[in-house]
């Protein structure tokens, strides 16, 4: 179920009640959450529960192994268990891709290929539960944390609804602990998830979806249209990936503080980013920061010579590509990101211009040129095929023609506000987050405000779009 939808409007509240009502102990807290996580997954599709559970089951079964095993054996346990999950992973998302791909590779040399496809449907959200039980198998393997024996528990950490199908990808040392222990409620930490998914809500519903009706249409037709409609067209779609997802996160993040439980920070205003390498630490924190400790430091990170530090994020970069879907666009975003990293790193250094004693120009300058390489990019992402890229791109740097379109300036209007309000609250966790002063000191004034902002979503929001990230 979508967290824009009315299901969830009315799911939340329940689990709410029962989980603070009836739920008197840690353990009926756990049934509660896991129960609620079952009902939320399942009502996509419930054949995608079993794929879940089989996720679990081998995260579950290969950390036990590990407690019991050592030297060679201790890494086959590992590289079965994370094999295994990835294999499924790679079976449902990328079979058919590599598949077609390999055939049409073929018939360029003549060859004639028949593969069979498989054409299943994606399970939503399964990049990320995998990942975050990939994470989880590689840290007992570490001996960062001990295996979790209580396999309800275990079911809870890979389940949690408000994270389960579009991250944030969170740890096993944040997240298991705080299902063991049986927490009082906490009013202010529940007061501000409220808080928070009601800007969360806001950027989707006002912002995204008011800006997916004219990106749709300019991708669709961008043939036809002139240079500054395209650049219009790529701006719409930065700011509705940026309101989607992290409107998202803010949803998901509101949501288990009504809980109780506190999830990691997954966009830190991205586009306020004076760098490329500053934008990377700044959007999908959880994946980058997973890419980060899973992958490029056991490659030897950027401690090893230039080539092989090259390789390492390029090699980062490529997977982070793949991870978004089976599709070249995404692969070639991937590269054209790794390439931008480095260039950028060859230029300002590996911290950029983040903290320094610069000018201001020099920052100004710094986050105009972070933003538009990162526009490019986005260019690609969103474009059906590279054939289409290379063609929007083209026409986007040949500039002819004023703008043409017609529609409404109403997106723009809100990407203006939405950059005002962050800026002016960049030091909190989101905007809706003010003092206690003035009108705002009121209870019955909040509340009000709140009313009012919710209203104004809901006349204002745009048709009611699916959160974008459900589709990787």
């Amino acid at each position: 179920m979508l967290f824009n939808s009315i299901e969830y409007l009315l799911f939340l509240p329940v689990t709410f009640l029962v989980y603070w009502t009836w739920c008197s102990t840690a353990q009926s807290r756990r049934l509660c959450l896991l129960a609620a996580s079952m009902v939320f997954y399942g009502w996509w599709d419930v054949r995608f529960l079993g794929l879940m559970w089989l996720t679990c089951l081998v995260g579950y079964v290969s950390a036990l192994a590990l407690e019991h095993s050592s030297g060679l054996r201790r890494k086959v346990v590992a590289a079965v268990g994370i094999a295994l999950n990835l294999g499924v992973l790679g079976v449902f998302k990328y079979y058919d891709f590599f598949a077609q791909s390999f055939a049409s590779l073929a018939g360029h040399f003549g060859l004639s290929c028949h593969p069979v496809m498989l054409a299943v449907v994606l399970p939503v959200g399964i990049s990320f539960y995998t990942f975050q039980t990939v994470g989880y198998v590689v840290d007992v393997y570490r001996g960062e944390i001990k295996a979790e024996r209580d396999v309800m528990l275990f079911a809870v950490f890979v389940s949690f609804f408000p994270q389960l199908v579009a991250g944030p990808i969170e740890r096993a040392r944040n997240l298991l602990p705080q299902f063991k222990v049986l927490r009082p409620f906490d009013r202010a930490l529940a007061t501000d998830g409220m808080r928070q998914m009601l800007w969360g809500l806001m950027k989707k519903m006002l912002l995204a979806d008011n800006c997916a009706v004219q990106v749709d249409y300019v991708f669709q037709n961008y043939a036809s249209l002139s240079a500054a409609d395209l650049w219009l067209g790529a701006i719409y779609f930065a700011f509705q990936i940026y309101g989607d997802f992290s409107g998202y996160s803010d949803m998901a993040i509101g949501s288990a503080k009504l809980f109780g439980v506190k999830l990691m920070r997954n966009f830190d205003l991205p586009y306020f980013a004076l760098s490329v390498q500053d934008f990377w630490r700044r959007w999908h924190i959880s994946l980058m920061a997973w890419l980060r400790d899973y992958l490029y430091v056991p490659l030897g990170g950027s401690r090893c010579g230039n080539l092989k530090h090259w390789r390492n994020v390029l090699l980062v970069f490529l997977v982070s590509g793949l991870w978004h879907g089976a599709n070249w666009t995404f692969v070639v975003w991937g590269l054209y990101h790794g390439l931008l990293l480095l260039s950028f790193v060859a230029l300002l250094g590996r911290s950029g211009l983040d903290g320094s004693a610069q000018p201001l120009w020099h920052k100004v300058l710094g986050a105009a040129a972070t933003f538009v390489s990162v526009l490019v990019g986005w260019v690609i992402f969103r474009s059906e095929s590279l054939s289409d890229a290379v063609s929007y791109l083209a026409a986007m740097f040949h500039w002819q023609g004023a703008l043409s379109l017609s529609c409404s300036r109403m997106p723009l209007l809100l990407i203006v506000a939405l950059l005002l309000t962050e800026g002016l609250n960049r030091h909190k966790e989101h905007p809706l987050m003010l003092p206690a002063r003035g009108l705002w000191q009121y209870g019955w004034a909040r509340m009000v405000i709140y009313f009012l902002l919710f209203m104004a979503t809901l006349w204002w929001g745009g048709e009611q779009q699916a959160f974008i990230y459900f589709q990787f």
